[in-house]
């Protein structure tokens, strides 16, 4: 059974680790990985037609809790125990439930100190008691209800602490909820935290930079924390510009070392080449900085180390690569429409003409043979192949360049 600390309005966790308010999807994720036989019964629950519109979950159902990400930004913003039996609980290193420790009314006012009245949902027959960033829900019986509003003159605005119990017995919670701000129907997802930072760089966002009928780069406003320590650290926003044939030096110096260097030691378009290069094994092979936190990948010419292809990520859930990469939140201009991270494809077309007939991508590899997401749709229009996912949303943009290495100065021209 998990021991775990409430922190209201912050967290939920212990001294190895935390599910903090804020944090990205991905990273709970890496904790629930590690802490493989601790943390069991793990589910990801999703709107699959339509992600935009419910909130992404992930349920611990052996743990009792479930965590609630903003489905757009993908962090977290809400934290539900939803099974106190489940876990144990505690509060400035006191035990408020356990299976020694039960959960009463009476309990949570003297632990958690004085708030405002206690608010009856009558559909779902259940008392709300909220602290700042904290609601606590008691299921009453209805007969308790009516005994205590006669009491009251028929008042509806009655308290928890008001309902006459059978002796011995009391309100007993059910469910606590952890969330930003005072009222948990408002709640939303906050900043990513500094203490999710980790030393990482990421996006706010990145608009694509056109011309002449072709992209010449891509517009990254970033963030980061200023310092290692967290008691000095503070958020430091800055601004660089990714240009299509610029070298892996001046990539790095801009952006930084990415997460990871993949090198393509497979190319599946060589069967479009000549028959006499068909066998040829290169010597070189092209290959891609990954920035999983920026939801980007560059891939670099082998022989030039210049960079010809942007590939942005949207992680949709439902998409082979889900949760490999931080969302890229882009805006793209293009013949009089704007295309983002949250557009639908079909809403794209009514001002594009892309290419008639889609290739069907069917991501699979030797180690797992079977893609469980189905296939997805590429559909190229310019310098531009959108990859659109089979519920009408696009999955990832790849922008190729022309080998030429545009000048910064030229982007405003």
């Amino acid at each position: 059974m998990l021991c775990l600390d409430v922190i209201p309005e912050f967290s939920l966790g212990c001294d190895q680790w935390q599910f903090v308010l804020g944090m990205h999807f991905s990273q709970a994720v890496a904790i629930i990985q590690l802490q493989v036989g601790k943390i069991k019964g793990v589910q990801v629950l999703y709107n699959d037609t339509d992600p935009l519109t419910v909130d992404m979950v992930i349920n611990l159902s052996q743990d009792g809790i479930r965590l609630f990400f903003d489905p757009n930004s993908q962090r977290l913003k809400l934290i539900e125990i939803y099974s106190m039996k489940s876990v144990k609980l505690k509060y400035c290193s006191k035990f408020f439930s356990s299976p020694e420790v039960v959960p009463t009314y009476q309990v949570i006012e003297e632990y958690f100190g004085a708030t405002h009245p206690g608010l009856y949902d009558e559909e779902k027959q259940l008392f709300m008691l909220n602290f700042r960033g904290l609601t606590f829900y008691f299921p009453v019986n209805t007969k308790f209800l009516e005994m205590a509003r006669e009491q009251v003159n028929g008042d509806s605005k009655n308290t928890i602490g008001s309902l006459n119990f059978p002796c011995g017995t009391s309100a007993i919670v059910s469910r606590v909820a952890i969330y930003s701000g005072q009222n948990i129907d408002n709640t939303a997802a906050p900043e990513l935290p500094l203490s999710c930072f980790y030393g990482q760089v990421y996006l706010e966002k990145a608009v694509l930079l056109r011309g002449q009928n072709r992209t010449k780069g891509i517009k990254l406003n970033l963030v980061a924390a200023s310092h290692t320590r967290l008691t000095e650290a503070s958020k430091k926003h800055f601004e660089r510009t990714i240009l299509l044939g610029q070298s892996a030096q001046e990539i790095t110096s801009a952006i930084g070392c990415p997460s990871k260097v993949f090198y393509k030691s497979e190319d599946k378009m060589k069967i479009h080449s000549p028959n006499n290069l068909r066998s040829v094994t290169a010597d070189l092979s092209d290959y891609f900085f990954n920035y999983f936190t920026l939801g980007l990948d560059l891939l670099f010419d082998a022989r030039t180390n210049l960079v010809k292809k942007l590939v942005l990520h949207t992680n949709y859930p439902g998409h082979y690569n889900f949760n490999m990469y931080m969302r890229c939140e882009f805006t793209l201009a293009l013949n009089g429409t704007t295309v983002d991270a949250s557009s639908k494809w079909n809403q794209v077309c009514e001002n594009l003409t892309p290419s008639d007939q889609p290739v069907v991508l069917n991501r699979a590899s030797s180690t797992n043979t079977i893609n469980p997401f189905g296939s997805t749709f590429c559909y190229g229009y310019e310098d531009i192949i959108f990859e659109v996912l089979p519920n009408n949303y696009i999955g990832s943009l790849s922008i190729f360049g022309d080998g030429r290495n545009y000048q910064i100065a030229q982007h405003n021209a």
